[in-house]
């Protein structure tokens, strides 16, 4: 598994019965997590004090209930890699950091500080940028490709925090198929490619996105993008049913067999502070040329 255990102002204090219980820089905070299928075994005396809960409604969605006043927004820092995110409790549960994804911002960090040579990163499905920020702070120039407006504002919130407002990152806000296609036209290449697809999603204009229909050929497509003296490519998933040797399996079909490189792929997970094992949140494939 690859363990995100370098975080000092977040942490997961315990795991029982569907819940996360979380510190976000001294917020403490609970939260449903699919994942988390054994039952009463934690031992935190934080259950039944968190700052807030998520609770899941019967009709769909659902709902923080506060029970002590945060504040509507804060900062939390990830300071291995000098890094600084806007945390806020969002809808479906979403902070706006997935702090697992930490253990791939070191892995790709030390590529691209190690490189030697100017290297320009394309991350598709960017979310609120913790990927775009951690290239950029290890010397990469970003182009930031999320369909929603409001989490590139996000992003760019996060960059200035970490010292990179004038770093050399583009924000596109754009369905990601059609931007790879427009790029394949104009001629560009990246030099490592990060790509985070959701299970299921609509582009600006409607565009209709599942996963498991449309991973292979959107790989496929987007390793056109590649330059001629590649880096890396990462995949990162949520999707349930699909495992890391399945995401490896598409790496090597679809990039590997045509680029060469080495293809490895495991769970990404976060250390449970109370038993000392490590929660999987999430899958990850990396090739490195």
């Amino acid at each position: 598994m690859y363990i995100a255990d370098k975080w000092t102002e977040y942490q997961l204090i315990d795991t029982q019965n569907g819940k996360r219980l979380e510190s976000w820089a001294g917020h403490i905070l609970e939260r449903p997590d699919p994942q988390v299928i054994w039952k009463n075994t934690g031992t935190s005396r934080l259950w039944g004090h968190a700052d807030a809960i998520y609770k899941r409604s019967k009709s769909g969605g659902g709902a923080w209930t506060q029970f002590k006043k945060l504040p509507e927004e804060w900062e939390l820092a990830y300071e291995s890699l000098g890094l600084r995110f806007v945390v806020k409790p969002m809808g479906f549960k979403h902070t706006g950091v997935f702090p697992e994804q930490a253990a791939n911002w070191e892995w790709f960090s030390k590529l691209i500080c190690e490189a030697n040579r100017p290297i320009k990163v394309l991350n598709l499905f960017a979310y609120t940028g913790g990927a775009t920020i951690a290239a950029a702070k290890a010397g990469a120039s970003v182009c930031h490709v999320d369909a929603s407006q409001g989490m590139n504002k996000q992003a760019q919130r996060n960059a200035k925090l970490s010292g990179l407002a004038d770093a050399p990152i583009r924000y596109i806000a754009d369905d990601c198929e059609k931007f790879v296609q427009r790029e394949i036209r104009r001629g560009n290449r990246y030099d490592a490619i990060i790509m985070d697809p959701p299970s299921y999603g609509r582009g600006p204009s409607g565009e209709l996105w599942k996963l498991e229909d449309s991973i292979y050929d959107f790989v496929s497509l987007t390793s056109q993008l590649l330059s001629d003296k590649p880096l890396f490519f990462l995949i990162n998933s949520y999707t349930t049913g699909l495992s890391p040797s399945t995401m490896g399996c598409i790496l090597s079909l679809a990039v590997q067999k045509k680029h060469g490189g080495v293809v490895a792929c495991d769970e990404v997970g976060l250390p449970i502070k109370e038993n000392g094992t490590a929660l999987p949140c999430g899958a990850a494939a990396r090739l490195v040329f």
